[in-house]
């Protein structure tokens, strides 16, 4: 049987600590898990061999692909070769990029933030920006790396909420202020995402998977930060968490009437 409490799996990073290669996930992603969706977070690592996202799937009632400082390696999408300063990430893409394909074919609730909005735009097929600051008329959307936290992932910006969107229907309002700590983003979006939120210099700021079974969301803000205290951040958290504890009840009815038959 299934736990108690819906299992949401979180994307690790690889990072090397020291001398040694370490699994990493920052606390802020963990806590959103643990006290508004009220699920066990399960750390995933992303090694060498990737594991197999169909076992990995079968263990969860919810994904989070949270951000990083790494990039995706342009090659995923087909872009320019990156320059030699950028941060790269090839265990994690090796691991995200099947693994959100799966997810969403398998209905498993899907969070993405930053990276992870990056990861799911490339994972169905769209492309991204390298250096958005450096298109014209596109905002510096990065934070100053010499600021407190508290300033870097203050609000920053607002972005449009698509009229039509479950955003929109969710947050009630037309548009939220936002933070922003992000070098690239979206350029060619992937068929199957529609747009859900755009910041004024035309950046794609949300988005969602059309006709997905269940939750499948990504953000390019970081609504972890603060979420318990920031109304559209805790919003978006307890949304996840509603996807991930339906699917807990249904795969623990599920497993009941398996067993109850045999």
């Amino acid at each position: 049987m299934p736990s108690s409490r819906p299992v949401v799996g979180i994307l690790c990073d690889a990072e090397t600590i020291g001398r040694h290669l370490s699994h990493c996930v920052e606390e802020k992603y963990i806590l959103p898990v643990t006290d508004i969706v009220d699920a066990l977070p399960w750390l995933v690592p992303v090694l060498p061999k990737p594991l197999d996202p169909d076992k990995l799937l079968a263990q969860m009632d919810g994904l989070l692909l949270p951000g990083a400082l790494s990039n995706v390696a342009p090659h995923h999408y087909g872009g320019e070769s990156p320059r030699a300063d950028t941060k790269l990430d090839p265990w994690r893409d090796a691991t995200a990029l099947p693994l959100i394909r799966q997810a969403i074919a398998q209905a498993v609730p899907l969070f993405a933030i930053c990276r992870g909005f990056q990861e799911l735009n490339v994972a169905l097929g769209g492309s991204l920006h390298q250096h958005l600051a450096e298109i014209p008329g596109r905002w510096d959307h990065r934070e100053d790396p010499t600021a407190p936290l508290a300033q870097q992932y203050a609000p920053a910006h607002p972005v449009r909420l698509t009229p039509d969107g479950l955003l929109k229907r969710w947050l009630g309002e037309p548009q939220i202020m936002v933070n922003s700590l992000h070098g690239q983003g979206i350029r060619d979006l992937a068929p199957e995402l529609a747009v859900e939120a755009t910041a004024d210099d035309g950046t794609i700021e949300a988005v969602r998977v059309c006709n997905a079974k269940s939750f499948a969301i990504g953000v390019q803000w970081h609504p972890e930060w603060k979420a318990k205290d920031i109304p559209h951040h805790r919003e978006l958290f307890r949304r996840f968490g509603v996807a991930v504890w339906s699917r807990h009840h249904a795969r623990r009815q599920a497993n009941a009437g398996e067993e109850t038959s045999s």
